[in-house]
């Protein structure tokens, strides 16, 4: 098993690689760090690369890269991998920033980079719109989630934090909430991925930029039960579903076994638990818009 510190970035394509560079330059707020022909590498205003763009014939997801110890060691990974029949490979040509990353596919067929060294894309840098944190969790829909869930606790090391009812499960792979989701649907694909805010101010302010850019909201702001993160969900051009969220609950002790406690939380202290599908699986909030629920389709 193999145990990751955090989630890295997220490698998309899509069929018109200027109007994304568009989109999350100057309304995500990240930076254009690197530029190709055919690729574009984004960064937080702290200089984390969060975001690799290449062109494709259609949106999707491609590749989710996560850091592990400094001291790890490839040849090690790459037994235990194969130990659960997951063939795997070395590459040293990767992206900007990022060092030699063992790479292989999910039980999915998604990419996973596995690097232990990074630099900064640089630090600081001037941006505009909302300016994000970080990439948080990425969330998946899944014909089983249990079974996907299985997989990336066995082979990377991930723990469960909640469930709602059988249908959508919550992982964590460090101290956050969680940085995978699965949930059931009809077609494997990309569910929503999501970005840290500081605070609500931070968020207030991003909802004041989707007004001013006539960016529909989706759903929010919410206060969802499993993780007690506010989030707003949106849109972007090629169609998928983007979440800003702030306040996600963290396991700073997992010996201990519950999350940092919170004034808000119901369960004193808050375990991992399943929650119970409707109102009660959200703290306070409106109910999302029906176009919310399109991607179960």
């Amino acid at each position: 098993m193999i145990k990751l510190r955090r989630i890295g970035h997220a490698t998309f394509e899509t069929p018109d690689l200027q109007r994304m560079i568009d989109y999350y330059t100057q309304v995500m707020g990240l930076v254009l760090a690197e530029r190709e022909k055919d690729r574009a590498f984004l960064a937080t205003a702290i200089g984390q690369l969060a975001v690799e763009l290449n062109k494709g014939d259609a949106e999707r997801c491609a590749v989710l890269s996560f850091e592990v110890a400094p001291d790890s060691d490839f040849g090690a990974l790459a037994r235990e991998l194969d130990k659960d029949g997951v063939k795997s490979e070395l590459r040293n040509d990767c992206v900007p920033g990022m060092g030699p990353a063992l790479t292989f596919r999910d039980n999915k067929g998604t990419g996973i980079a596995l690097f232990k060294q990074w630099s900064y894309l640089g630090r600081h840098l001037a941006h505009h719109g909302v300016g994000p944190l970080k990439l948080g969790h990425v969330a998946w829909v899944v014909d089983d989630p249990q079974k996907a869930a299985d997989f990336y606790a066995k082979v990377l090391g991930f723990k469960v934090s909640d469930w709602i009812d059988d249908w959508f499960v919550f992982m964590r792979c460090n101290a956050d909430h969680h940085t995978v989701n699965f949930v059931r649907g009809a077609h494997t694909k990309m569910h929503h991925i999501a970005f840290e805010l500081k605070d609500f101010i931070h968020m207030q302010n991003a909802c004041d930029l989707f007004g001013q850019r006539n960016i529909p909201i989706l759903w929010g702001p919410v206060w969802h039960g499993p993780g007690h993160n506010i989030a707003i969900y949106h849109r972007n051009p090629d169609d998928q579903m983007i979440e800003f969220f702030c306040d996600l609950d963290r396991m700073l002790d997992e010996e201990l076994g519950y999350f940092e406690p919170r004034p808000w939380h119901r369960d004193l202290p808050q375990r991992p638990k399943t929650w119970q599908s409707g109102d009660s699986s959200n703290i306070w909030g409106p109910p999302p818009l029906p176009d919310f629920h399109r991607a179960l389709g």
